[in-house]
């Protein structure tokens, strides 16, 4: 008896570790909600969105790292247990001298295009995929960024996502946000090229390139559900999936770097030599137009 007692108990334990995690994220100085901030679990690819406001769920372990980051917010890591409510901080930032350039816009390159015609939907979330575009010297004609294309593939009207764009920084990883604010961007049903104009951010392509990203969001608006039944078993279930899906190309690359667990990562692979080699790998159908 006593057995089955502390098999139970230890049964009741394991279901409470593992639970809905409720909360709400907000403004620190403001009290304002953040909507949209990313929720990870860490070092583990599980996460989640706020909501418009700021309200969020995620199925975590009591004792589990939650990271929380925002745009334009301090990032903040806080135990699942005690995240009801989470307060980020503002950034506070050194503002260069700004120089205004007259954009002319007679010129128009686009660059990223996939040599190869064979693209893919995966369900990435939650993470963030990227996609590098080096710099050369012909983009001084064309330094700045108009537009970024994305492939999409949405079951619903109107799914939204952030687009991001990063700097490299000293180790090559993807760096600081370029902008400061969310580029949130919806889409329409069906597999569609989107272009996004970004004519009103004076974005210039970096020396050094940039990466371009993008985030599913983990919310209501985006969720679809399906109803599913094994006939073997006669059990039915329900598949919870979150629009848009983005399509990817097969391109030779040599390193992908992926955020996911509140950390990017770096996925590499060698030779025998123990030398790092370019194989075939997906990546996110992004492009950019530049201008003059």
């Amino acid at each position: 008896m006593q057995k089955k007692r502390l098999w139970i108990v230890l049964l009741l334990l394991s279901f409470c570790a593992s639970a809905q995690i409720k909360g709400v994220v907000k403004d620190s100085i403001t009290g304002k909600p953040i909507p949209y901030a990313n929720i990870w679990v860490e070092n583990e690819n599980s996460g989640a969105s706020t909501e418009e406001d700021g309200e969020f769920s995620i199925n975590a372990s009591s004792n589990k790292n939650l990271i929380f980051s925002a745009l334009g917010f301090e990032k903040k890591t806080v135990k699942a247990a005690m995240a009801q409510e989470v307060k980020l901080s503002p950034k506070s930032y050194q503002l260069d001298d700004v120089v205004i350039l007259k954009k002319k816009e007679t010129k128009i390159i686009e660059i990223g295009k996939s040599k190869n015609s064979i693209y893919q939907a995966f369900d990435n979330g939650p993470r963030i995929d990227v996609k590098y575009f080096p710099y050369s010297a012909k983009y001084q004609k064309t330094k700045f960024i108009k537009q970024v294309t994305v492939e999409t593939d949405s079951k619903i009207e109107g799914a939204l996502f952030k687009i991001h764009f990063f700097s490299v920084n000293e180790n090559g990883f993807p760096g600081d946000e370029l902008l400061t604010k969310d580029f949130l961007v919806s889409v329409p049903k069906g597999v569609v090229k989107n272009l996004f104009n970004l004519s009103e951010y004076n974005l210039r392509m970096p020396k050094n390139g940039l990466f371009v990203g993008y985030e599913k969001l983990i919310i209501e608006r985006n969720k679809s559900e399906t109803t599913a039944t094994n006939y073997n078993t006669n059990v039915t279930s329900v598949k919870t999936s979150y629009a848009p899906m983005v399509l990817y190309s097969l391109e030779e690359r040599e390193i992908m770097y992926t955020f996911s667990g509140g950390k990017w990562n770096k996925e590499i692979q060698y030779d025998y030599a123990k030398l790092p080699v370019k194989r075939m790998v997906y990546e996110p159908s992004i492009n950019l137009i530049l201008t003059n």
